[in-house]
């Protein structure tokens, strides 16, 4: 069945039908089959799940999937069952599966119970891989890690019992109210320590974040969920279950990056340091409209220093913080636990073990909080260089070197004004055309100063378009490349009408500009089809994360 399916489309069709039938619907599978019949032997494994699919309930009452018998009702009426099981209530529920709060008949005790409905579709090998990480989880013993009581399945159906914990998740809390900072503190620094449990016994959970970490009445924290945990021990093969990477927000560079074989420790540090980023400020690091923005930011960008969203926070915070979120897992604390041990060393007024960066790393980190920015003053720097150089050795003369510098010195302060602009929400979207209008309008300037369509810079149009797709918006891709048209059109009407000294030294002929047109053309087709190639990807992709 697994063949098939490394199409996404394929793919994308069966998740569709799988939450259909999650849903309580009951779709249409000869229609399925008639536009994919690939799919035939794949839907024939979920004819259990069909038997699953609830009648729609009264407005009042709250459905379950199925009891012992296979039917199913609005909870109240009749107890439902799964196995030795009485399910409650539904308490939680995402894209691999559901939580229901339960009573363990036998023990006569409340648990909470998950069943993993995507494992139905896994291969006997992705449940065995299951089945041992999460039994390694079962076996941790730790007063900040939710207990895991039992792995199993019912009726083909994979599921696992664990502690149920009265009160709400650490995202619910900083939903309410902003969290007091050495409450904050002295939470994380319990998770950090059962983190730190976790990765003494060999496990990374790698989907560390508030939603993840359940307060109960008291305000004692508990990490809970271990379905992306990942194994280190004999038999485990260092892989995941599931296809989810994680959570882009709170997820670590190197793991957003896919880079499987450096997943360790140091991700869930980064994660650590992502919550306590959030619990200070009020907001993850990185958190965009699309699960592909957020990556991006993941990789290439360093977050906002808390201290300029919340000036309250005191300095060593921040650099704990900082140094949590470093893109490098050299650069964050070596273990969770040496993260603990920080934050109790500031809870005591003591000295911290995170040092402030010196003045090279400050630049470079700056040059990734900006890195637009950073880039177009970078090659501005070089190209008024090359101009300065020439203008000395006196095959330049004043009044143009004038003119470029005059152009470079605007250039320069209107693209640290947009980046200013880019930093706020309601001018986020605005300001990338407005950028990208000045640059493409200030080439045009400076090129008319320069030796028009004939100078090297006519390069500077292609790098424009290509430059707008890291954007990653079609629409700006295909405005970038609008201006870029209309200002080579600009340059040929200039050159060839006023310019006959350059005309005739150059001797430019008609199809060069053609050419040159067409390949604006296929680099902005090649460019946007990239674009929306990755923002399709990333729409399908983005519900798993």
């Amino acid at each position: 069945m697994g063949e098939g399916l490394e199409d996404p489309r394929l793919f994308a069709a069966l998740e569709s039908y799988l939450r259909q039938i999650q849903s309580g619907a009951r779709p249409d599978r000869g229609a399925v089959l008639r536009e994919h019949p690939e799919l035939a032997s794949a839907l024939k494994c979920l004819e259990a799940l069909d038997g699953m699919a609830p009648p729609a309930a009264p407005e009042s009452g709250t459905t379950l999937p199925y009891d012992a018998q296979g039917t199913a009702g609005p909870l109240g009426e009749i107890p439902r069952h799964f196995g030795s099981y009485e399910l409650l209530e539904e308490i939680g529920r995402g894209g691999m599966g559901v939580v229901y709060k339960a009573r363990q008949e036998g023990l006569d005790r409340i648990v909470a119970i998950k069943m993993i409905l995507a494992s139905h579709l896994a291969s006997p090998e992705h449940v065995r891989r299951f089945q041992i990480e999460a039994k390694a989880a079962a076996g941790l013993r730790h007063p900040h890690i939710v207990h895991i009581h039992d792995v199993g399945q019912f009726h083909g159906q994979h599921y696992f019992t664990m502690e149920y914990v009265e009160g709400v998740s650490l995202a619910q809390r900083i939903a309410q109210e902003p969290v007091e900072i050495e409450t904050a503190l002295r939470l994380l620094e319990k998770v950090a320590r059962a983190v730190g449990h976790l990765h003494r016994h060999g496990v990374v959970h790698r989907d560390l974040k508030p939603s993840n970490i359940l307060l109960d009445e008291d305000g004692v924290p508990y990490v809970t969920d271990f379905g992306l945990a990942k194994v280190f021990l004999p038999g485990s093969e260092m892989t995941a279950t599931g296809v989810i990477a994680g959570t882009p927000s709170y997820m670590a560079p190197e793991q957003a990056a896919g880079r499987s074989r450096e997943v360790g420790p140091a991700c869930d540090i980064y994660s650590l340091g992502a919550i306590l980023y959030e619990l200070l400020t009020g907001r993850p690091p990185f958190r965009e409209a699309n699960p592909l923005d957020t990556l991006v930011q993941v990789l290439d960008v360093e977050p906002t220093l808390p201290r300029r969203l919340n000036p309250r926070i005191p300095r060593a915070l921040e650099l704990i913080s900082m140094k949590c979120l470093a893109k490098s897992p050299g650069d964050r604390y070596p273990s969770a636990d040496d993260l603990a041990d920080d934050l109790e060393r500031f809870l005591k007024g003591e000295e911290i073990a995170a040092r402030p960066p010196n003045l090279a790393q400050r630049v470079w980190s700056w040059t990734r909080r900006e890195p637009a920015l950073a880039l177009r003053l970078a090659a501005l720097a070089v190209f008024y260089l090359v101009d300065l150089v020439n203008y000395l050795g006196g095959t330049l003369d004043s009044d143009f070197h004038r003119k470029i510098s005059v152009l470079v010195l605007i250039w320069a302060a209107c693209s640290v004004g947009c980046q200013q602009l880019l930093k706020r929400q309601q001018w986020s979207i605005p300001a990338r055309f407005l950028w990208g209008t000045l640059d493409s309008g200030i080439l045009l300037a400076i090129l008319l100063v320069a030796d028009g369509v004939a100078s090297p810079l006519i390069m500077g149009y292609p790098l424009l378009i290509v430059g707008s797709g890291l954007w990653f918006r079609v629409r700006f891709v295909w405005f970038m490349t609008a201006l870029s048209l209309i200002s080579y059109g600009v340059l040929v009407v200039d050159f060839h009408s006023r310019r006959v000294d350059l005309a005739e030294r150059f001797d430019i002929r008609p199809d060069r500009h053609a050419i040159n047109v067409l390949a604006l053309l296929v680099v902005a087709g090649a460019v946007a089809y990239l674009v929306q190639r990755v923002r399709a990807l990333s729409s399908y992709f983005g519900q798993k994360l």
